[in-house]
């Protein structure tokens, strides 16, 4: 019988110890997908206006803003008045409140590092306060929506160029009042119109997202997986990156059917209940799950998510994907939408006053 030499044999544990390890890396990618309105409403409205009202004192400032032109609602048409939805914006007084000069000092050294002169320099400081809200309604009539945009419990503060003089910098504001308070209810309508926008498209919008995920890929090249689990993951990668939240995706599932069938396989290879093969699972598990979630699978994610729980390998991960499976299908359900993947031709629209309402099908 052959002998095994003695260094072999010394070997032998850690290989042992090596076949029952394995590295899992990130692999992180990028899809683009349509978010659906978080809030139901009638799914026969796709027009909405806006409507803006402020004060005598802002007035003549708003009419050179023009902010309904920036607010958008994506996948909705916008008509100048009388749309399912009508947006009414009160836009309130922009107000100073307390000023006040501050300093700040400015001292030279030499190189030894003594202090040989100092220069002041003199600011203002000036709080002020604005506020904004939104009024959502259909063209019934009926109240949908309250969206405070700005309030005056959260102050502003203004501050001013440095002065060498401190009465130049207490009397600035005062100075030029107009052009400040000018600028600053731009720059506070602006925000308020984009803060608007944001909220809209959240509750009612169809608004094309990209975002980045991660899987996970085998780590070492020694794996007897390593290849053929980073072939599926590449599979996988092309799905997701050729989906597109404005456009059909009929075939998606069909050509990830060779990354899932793989991953599948792999689950009912290793079946032990060592760490090594419940880590490689877990691999799969997870996978599989992010697959199903950007494929507008919730029903396969929540299975995938139950496997990841059973399996019992940092099982924390799997009552986020149920939440995330459940919150899908509720959003499918609630929106009688069963895709994030669609084109929307918003001139087809008309409003509930025009001759035709046209429905996105």
């Amino acid at each position: 019988m052959k002998k095994i030499p003695s260094t072999l044999l010394l070997l032998l544990p850690f290989i042992a110890f090596a076949q029952k390890t394995v590295d899992l890396d990130k692999y992180r990618f990028t899809v683009q997908f349509r978010s659906l309105p978080t809030m139901r409403i009638d799914s026969t409205y796709r027009t909405y206006d806006v409507q803006i009202e402020t004060t005598k004192l802002m007035n003549p400032l708003l009419s050179e803003l023009q902010p309904e032109n920036s607010v958008r609602l994506e996948g909705w048409k916008k008509l100048a008045k009388d749309g399912h939805l009508t947006v009414t914006v009160k836009i309130g007084d922009l107000v100073p409140g307390d000023a006040e000069v501050k300093e700040r000092v400015v001292t030279t050294k030499n190189g030894n590092g003594i202090v040989t002169g100092t220069k002041t320099y003199y600011y203002q400081e000036v709080t002020y306060s604005f506020e904004s809200e939104a009024t959502i309604t259909d063209f019934k009539g009926m109240h949908i929506l309250d969206e405070q945009l700005a309030s005056r419990t959260n102050k502003r503060v203004y501050r001013s160029p440095e002065f060498t003089n401190r009465i130049i910098a207490a009397g600035y504001f005062l100075a030029n009042s107009l052009a400040i308070t000018k600028e600053l209810f731009r720059e506070s309508v602006t925000n308020a119109m984009h803060r608007l926008s944001e909220r809209l498209n959240r509750n009612f919008g169809f608004e094309a997202v990209t975002v980045n995920d991660m899987v996970w890929v085998i780590g070492s090249r020694k794996h007897p997986e390593y290849n053929g689990w980073r072939n599926a993951v590449r599979q996988m990668n092309d799905v997701l990156f050729s989906l597109s939240g404005t456009a059909p995706a009929p075939d998606a599932k069909e050509k990830a059917m060779p990354a899932i069938q793989y991953f599948e396989k792999i689950k009912s290879r290793y079946v032990s209940n060592n760490r090594h093969d419940r880590k490689i699972r877990y691999g799969c598990y997870y996978n599989l799950a992010v697959l199903y979630y950007y494929l507008d699978d919730p029903q396969g994610m929540m299975k995938e998510a139950n496997g990841l729980e059973l399996n019992d390998f940092d099982a924390r991960e799997a009552k986020g994907f149920k939440e995330t499976a459940a919150w899908l299908k509720r959003i499918f359900e609630q929106n009688n939408i069963y895709t994030r993947h669609f084109a929307i031709n918003t001139e087809s629209f008309k409003g509930p006053l025009e001759k035709t309402d046209v429905t996105m099908k």
